[in-house]
């Protein structure tokens, strides 16, 4: 709801930014009565308050716009998951790698997961100079955010995508005309699947205080 201005006196700014000075808040509304605009309080704090002549209805559609289209352009972080074995076949593993850099090239970062079973767990150099050999294949896309750690019967290292590489997609994003509706993560299973998570966003609103010049 819009709260009336209780000050008595206001400095006035014009449609244009343009300062008038200060004046009393019954001058200030019969302005804006007589160019057919709302005194809008932009600076209540102010002493004197600071108001401005505007269409406060065109101000809020305007503000939506803008808003609209930062979250648009907006890139949300996704981190998708690859889960690869210690002993893969080189045809599955050169499969696994596309989806890596398939992930990176969208912006996303890349948590890959080594998985031991049984007696490879007594060899953990194997999956060590596995994500070694992928973080040097993928060095033109992305970098190591996370380096390879042990985590009870896996081993997980995370790849993020370079600051140019995001921002290209961002921009091949802004083109397509909305945003990714992407979720906040995703696992491709050892079989090749992929399982998406749930994903949040978030939107900001617009809030102003204006004065009814009807009837002034």
């Amino acid at each position: 709801m819009n709260e009336q201005i209780r000050a008595r006196e206001v400095r006035l700014v014009g449609p244009e930014g343009e300062q008038v000075g200060i004046v009393p808040l019954e001058r200030a509304l019969q302005l804006a009565a007589d160019v057919d605009l709302d005194l809008v309080e932009v600076a209540p704090m102010a002493r004197p308050p600071v108001c401005k002549l505007m269409d406060f209805g065109k101000f809020k559609y305007e503000s939506a716009l803008k808003a609209r289209e930062a979250r648009r352009n907006q890139q949300q972080t996704v981190i998708k998951e690859m889960k690869l074995r210690p002993k893969i076949d080189p045809h599955d593993y050169e499969t696994k790698k596309g989806h890596v850099v398939r992930f990176l090239k969208a912006g996303d970062k890349v948590k890959v997961t080594i998985m031991f079973r049984g007696r490879e767990q007594s060899r953990p150099e194997l999956g060590y100079r596995l994500l070694r050999r992928l973080e040097s294949e993928i060095t033109d896309l992305g970098y190591v955010e996370a380096a390879p750690k042990q985590d009870g019967r896996n081993m997980i290292m995370v790849l993020a995508p370079h600051r140019a590489v995001k921002a290209s997609a961002v921009a091949a994003t802004a083109s397509r005309g909305g945003p990714r509706e992407r979720v906040a993560e995703e696992s491709t299973a050892p079989a090749g699947g992929e399982t998406p998570a749930a994903g949040e966003s978030a939107a900001a609103g617009e809030t102003g205080t204006t004065a009814d010049t009807s009837g002034q």
